[in-house]
């Protein structure tokens, strides 16, 4: 059984001939879908939140168009034609054994995790026959803007009419859909999320374990290093929960989080043993499994250049007289003038490509199909240090010879075993524990750092070669877990 609402429904379409659009959770996602789709025009949008946050929703919503604020999730389900709950992957069994027998016959369901295999097992138990499954993931934050952006579509039990009136339902978003299955989807986004976030969380985790804020000491200024230091402190301003699920309900997830956490000890252990040979060896494997022929790639680079970063750094470089840019805090000879910032093992860029390697990896397949923005610059970084052999050539020699990281990069190691761990005992309660101890060392600075984060991403999203124009028709469909588009 099919609802009676038009599949090829627009918001210009009168009152009585909208469908009911329903949104049970109303966290920072929750409020991005109401606060779009709203400002699109479509006029019947039922919310709620837990039952305690009811009369503070309601007075936020205030005078909102189209927005209706009901008690729980009863209300919501039973009113509406589409619905979608916004709740954490770890408690959404719960929410839905309580909310999804209420669910108004012929309606559409979806879910907004970011691991789907707790989602489909709770919805094919939880809710009933007479209803549809057309689940989603939009594959950003909350800040990004929602236009372009990778959007999962998971016809998992529906006919097409229903996957249409979705897709026309979201169009105002102006996001780009990626077709998947629910397992295709928790494999891409481990691959494009998990490790991508284990390093970043090792970074913070390593910087304040060294009781430093690093673009302060003169090594983490510009450059590659802006990147690093403004996502670190993107994912730490964020609520811990956003990447727990991901990490510990996510199988895949586990098994390249334990990876990651290899390859960086891997890699250490050639660099203490100053194995010259071994590391060139392992780093060029790396390189030619991920990159393949780099020097002859048809494609152009994600990071086109180091210096459009720098306007972003959060420490300040300095002029010398030669007119040389130098951080205040560098390293200065005997008769006071600054020396560049030492030579970067770039440990943590090493382990990522050694990790995409050992796993048989193709990140750039899943560039093309639901890449995340941090993901995106991810890649973008890897490929500028491994793409140039001078640059390559240069981290491998720092990471062997040079000790100025050194203590930088011990820390490093230890932080991401320790992450690993964290994901392998699946504790829930330690992951908030680790992140929430991290993200108080750096909580001063994450106002500047969201600010000048989203503008660096939107700058580097903007230039780069991939940025896709008129991208709201254009669907990507995956065939097979291995995530290769067609269409």
């Amino acid at each position: 059984m099919f609802n009676m609402i038009r599949p090829d429904v627009t918001p210009d379409a009168p009152v009585d001939e909208q469908p009911t659009i329903g949104l049970i959770g109303m966290g920072a996602m929750g409020k991005l879908y109401a606060r779009n789709l709203s400002a699109a025009g479509w006029k019947k949008i039922h919310v709620c939140d837990r039952v305690e946050m009811y009369d503070t929703l309601r007075a936020f919503y205030e005078g909102t168009p189209g927005i209706t604020v009901l008690k729980d999730g009863h209300y919501v389900s039973r009113t509406s034609d589409f619905i979608v709950y916004s709740v954490e992957a770890e408690f959404i069994d719960g929410v839905v054994a309580e909310y999804g027998p209420s669910t108004k016959v012929g309606a559409i369901v979806a879910g907004q995790t970011s691991v789907k295999a707790p989602e489909r097992a709770a919805f094919e138990k939880r809710l009933p026959e007479d209803v549809h499954i057309v689940s989603l993931h939009s594959l950003h934050g909350p800040t990004v803007p929602t236009k372009g952006q990778p959007l999962v579509l998971i016809q998992h039990r529906a006919p097409d009419e229903a996957l249409t009136l979705v897709e026309n339902i979201l169009r105002p978003l102006q996001s780009r859909y990626v077709y998947m299955s629910y397992e295709e989807h928790d494999l891409v986004t481990a691959n494009t999320q998990a490790v991508t976030h284990a390093a970043f969380l090792s970074m913070g985790t390593a910087w304040a374990s060294a009781s430093s804020y690093p673009w302060e000491n003169g090594y983490y200024v510009g450059g590659v290093e802006t990147v690093k230091v403004n996502i670190m402190l993107r994912i730490f301003s964020n609520k811990w929960h956003v990447y727990a699920g991901l990490a510990i309900l996510n199988p895949s997830a586990k098994i390249q989080i334990k990876q990651y956490a290899q390859s960086t000890t891997d890699i250490f252990k050639l660099m203490l043993a100053a194995d010259e040979k071994g590391l060139i060896a392992r780093m060029y494997e790396a390189r030619n499994a991920v990159f393949g022929d780099v020097c002859s790639a048809s494609r152009s680079p994600i990071l086109l250049s180091e210096d459009i970063l720098d306007r972003f750094s959060l420490g300040k470089k300095e002029v010398s007289g030669s007119g040389t840019p130098t951080s205040p805090t560098s390293p200065t000879t005997s008769n006071g003038k600054h020396h560049r910032p030492p030579a970067n093992s770039h440990l943590s860029l090493l382990a990522m490509v050694d990790c995409w390697a050992r796993l048989g990896i193709q990140p750039f397949v899943h560039l093309e199909l639901a890449a995340t923005p941090i993901f995106r610059m991810w890649i973008g970084v890897a490929e500028y240090l491994f793409r140039s052999k001078e640059r390559l050539d240069a981290a491998i020699q720092a990471a062997l010879y040079d000790v100025s990281h050194r203590y930088d990069d011990v820390e490093f190691v230890v932080a991401s075993r320790g992450w690993s761990q964290c994901v392998s005992f699946g504790s829930f309660e330690l992951y908030r524990q680790r992140f929430e101890e991290t993200a108080g060392f750096f909580e001063s600075r994450f106002e500047e750092a969201t600010k000048v984060g989203s503008e660096m991403l939107k700058v580097i999203m903007d230039s780069s070669p991939d940025a896709e124009e008129g991208v709201v028709a254009n669907g990507v469909k995956v065939n097979g877990v291995n995530g290769h588009a067609s269409g």
